[in-house]
């Protein structure tokens, strides 16, 4: 059974939230800002959190760049903000994926299965394929593993999933809206920003030089590509 930290300010929020995804059989477990979502992140096992962004004493994005320092498990923000800014923001500091208040409860589990079934299986699931290896990039989709020349990355599920597309597909160039299609399995709303943001992350870790990339190409006005 997974175990989901929800952390909001706002307790009936978290209340909700608690009973929607106890629901659905997920043990929960509650904090009211940032600096009590670290304290449990650091003392029990959990596989994913659920993080407002607006919140006292530590807001979310300071909590998350501060998770991220020390775990890859995945973060769904909570934002009370439809702007987009927020959102890329989040992105930028590591999120996983973000849902806008008032949300619906049937998207928000939704999310939360896609999420969870990403990081376990990269967490040592069952084998969905062999080895690929492009360049100085290798990824072991048994071990769900990534090293650059031998040396291991980590990387968020979601990287690892944008990366393992692109290397099955070497050389072919992918819109951000059909990268987002194809990876995230949604309608691309707002997918050039998102899926932006997700490649400058891996080209961070992957690439030696970031900004002169080697492997994760940009190509001007179409999209993205990978290149041996």
């Amino acid at each position: 059974m997974a175990k989901i930290l929800i952390c909001d300010d706002e307790k009936d929020i978290v209340s909700a939230l608690t009973i929607y995804l106890q629901a659905e059989g997920y043990e929960t477990v509650p904090a009211y800002n940032g600096r009590e979502a670290l304290q449990i992140l650091r003392g029990q096992e959990v596989q994913l959190v659920l993080l407002d962004v607006m919140m006292p004493e530590l807001d979310g994005i300071s909590a998350l760049s501060k998770i991220r320092q020390e775990s890859n498990v995945p973060v769904i923000l909570l934002t009370a903000k439809s702007e987009d800014t927020d959102k890329v923001l989040g992105l930028n500091v590591g999120a996983d994926d973000y849902v806008t208040k008032p949300f619906n409860p049937v998207e928000l589990i939704a999310r939360v299965r896609s999420q969870l079934r990403r990081y376990l299986q990269l967490g040592g699931g069952a084998a969905q394929g062999d080895t690929m290896k492009l360049g100085g990039i290798e990824i072991d989709d048994k071990k769900k593993t990534v090293t650059r020349d031998g040396e291991p990355v980590s990387l968020t599920p979601r990287e690892y999933d944008i990366l393992k597309f692109l290397m099955q597909h070497p050389g072919e160039v992918f819109s951000p809206s059909e990268l987002y299609r194809r990876v995230w399995n949604e309608e691309p709303y707002g997918a050039e920003s998102t899926v932006a943001v997700h490649i400058r992350h891996l080209r961070e870790k992957l690439e030696i030089t970031p900004a002169q990339p080697r492997w994760i190409k940009a190509v001007w006005g179409q999209g993205y590509k990978m290149e041996n």
